[in-house]
């Protein structure tokens, strides 16, 4: 009987998956959906960490000018810029090369500067610093010299965008743990539910098994593999329902969300996110088994 018990598990377990179609439907939805939701959490965290990726690579202070600035006062903030220790680079950027670029990245947004009928966008200069990684706080000095000057409007320091899109990122994983985390539960449940009610309908030729010397791992085996299986078929096509969103996302709703769609938007998961999918629905149903099983066994 050992000899054959691991062939004779997988066979039954697949035969009550077969038998049982509606209940281990039902389990499936709930699984796919559970891990769907936790998937599509990861995949905007994932973009998130790849647009505060983008907006730190090239770590820039941006000061911007008022509008009356005359050229003497934009010639002298942008001296003291370039004799920053700090600094590695100076760009100036004409109000026209402002307004060019805003329609080339927000090409959705072009009939607002039409409609104003003038440029608001200001002059400014772009500083890069030599440092990616630099302290914060001698290029907070830095900006608070620079606010001073005259003919300065305001200042932006792009690694404050990055952070707060990071925090955005760590955001989106602590809702999806959480409302996937509930979800979980619950197709554990639905799991425990479907494979008791198999054993339930078994109860007989459990009987027989015991009495003719068959072993709790033997008998149990089918019922454990049946979770199994239909855990990780769940968490497979969820891992393949999120890279599917993550691929058709930009083609058919990214554009309508316009100056949001880079924010808004899912990555593709990575390979240890996806098998981490494939995992986790294999172990929410082996939990499931394991649960319908202690149920039963113990009544």
């Amino acid at each position: 009987m050992r000899k054959w018990s691991n062939g004779r598990a997988f066979r039954d377990a697949f035969g009550h998956l077969a038998r049982a179609k509606t209940r281990h439907a039902v389990s499936f939805a709930v699984l796919v959906l559970s891990f769907l939701m936790a998937g599509l959490f990861l995949s905007l965290s994932n973009n998130l960490r790849q647009q505060a990726r983008v907006l730190s690579r090239d770590l820039a202070v941006i000061i911007y000018f008022k509008d009356g600035a005359t050229a003497e006062e934009r010639t002298a903030v942008e001296q003291r810029v370039r004799l920053s220790p700090l600094v590695a680079s100076v760009q100036t950027v004409a109000p026209e090369e402002a307004a060019e670029r805003f329609v080339r990245e927000f090409p959705d947004l072009r009939d607002i500067l039409d409609n104003l009928g003038r440029n608001p966008l200001p002059a400014s200069i772009e500083a890069t610093l030599a440092d990616q990684a630099a302290a914060e706080a001698p290029v907070i000095r830095l900006m608070d010299e620079l606010r001073a000057l005259p003919g300065v409007e305001d200042l932006q320091f792009n690694r404050r965008w990055a952070d707060r899109v990071r925090a955005l990122g760590r955001l989106s994983d602590a809702v999806g743990l959480f409302i996937g985390g509930l979800l979980i539960l619950v197709s554990i449940a639905v799991v425990s539910g479907a494979v008791r009610l198999n054993i339930l309908g078994r109860r007989e030729e459990i009987d027989i098994l015991h009495l003719v010397g068959a072993t709790d791992g033997y008998i149990r085996s089918p019922f454990l593999l049946e979770g199994l299986i239909l855990g990780a078929a769940g968490g497979t096509a969820a891992a393949a329902l999120v890279s599917l969103s993550a691929h058709l996302f930009p083609l058919y709703l990214g554009q309508s969300l316009g100056a949001l769609q880079d924010l808004i938007g899912f990555a593709p998961l990575t390979a240890a996110q996806f098998a981490g999918l494939i995992a986790g629905g294999g172990l929410a149903g082996l939990l499931g088994s394991l649960a319908a099983l202690g149920r039963v066994f113990r009544s």
